[in-house]
């Protein structure tokens, strides 16, 4: 059975009531790829107007979950909270967390086993520095983040991930990776799939691609194998991002 495509839209930091019901609004009344998933991820204020807005066809996804069920954590979030407001994905290990925030890849990992078992599906991030890239450590980065996610989670947990490929030096930058070089990464994580996890997870588990997506080069990069969509920054707050939602049409 063919993956079926799948388009975030991470507007990070960005937005206020006025603007993101701007941008709902627009994807509601927009002709929208049937076949694609889509799902959103406003600021954290403004999740529970974001899901009431929007059509119940696209997802609401929040930008950070902590690895506690409740307690005394100021400031985060958890679960039961996301699951209570009626959001159903979370963006877990953004590169923007992991070099910024200095998350590490156990934590992230206990965040995404956290989710999981509440009963919210993950948008995965991983993704390699320019260094590491040019240290031809590509691989070797993005297994290792993987890895400490194989340690917490089930085979049958990765039917609720999306993993997505953001390489750090393309995001925000201008720069995106070649449709050859998105494709061989994405590659690499399917076989990578296959040996750490199982066949059915190599099949099945959706790769997207994120780093300065745009309207122009979307086309190209839905062309391949093993990109199944998009994690988009700063074009999911344009209207172009429904040229991104339908790529494949």
């Amino acid at each position: 059975m063919p993956r079926q495509f799948f388009v975030g839209g991470n507007f990070k930091m960005n937005g206020v009531a006025k603007s993101i019901t701007e941008i709902v609004k627009n994807l509601n009344s927009a002709k929208l790829d049937d076949s694609t998933e889509v799902v959103i991820s406003p600021p954290a204020i403004y999740l529970a107007l974001t899901r009431e807005l929007a059509d119940p066809k696209i997802g609401v996804a929040a930008q950070n979950v902590y690895d506690k069920p409740n307690g005394a954590f100021t400031g985060e979030i958890s679960v039961e909270q996301l699951r209570d407001a009626k959001i159903n994905w979370v963006v877990i290990g953004h590169s923007e967390r992991r070099v910024i925030l200095k998350e590490s890849d156990d934590f992230i990992a206990r965040k995404t086993k956290a989710a999981i078992e509440g009963g919210v599906s993950v948008i995965f991030c991983i993704g390699e520095t320019l260094e590491e890239r040019e240290a031809n450590k590509t691989i070797e980065v993005v297994t290792r983040q993987l890895d400490a996610a194989a340690k917490e989670l089930s085979a049958e947990q990765w039917d609720k991930v999306v993993i997505a490929y953001e390489p750090v030096w393309a995001i925000g930058t201008g720069k995106v990776a070649t449709t050859e070089q998105a494709q061989e990464v994405h590659a690499a994580i399917r076989k990578w799939l296959g040996e750490a996890i199982s066949a059915h997870a190599q099949e099945s588990v959706r790769i997207i691609y994120g780093g300065s997506v745009s309207e122009k080069n979307c086309r190209e990069l839905a062309t391949q194998p093993d990109v199944d969509g998009f994690l988009v920054g700063g074009a999911s707050l344009k209207p172009a991002f429904v040229d991104i939602i339908n790529a494949r049409i």
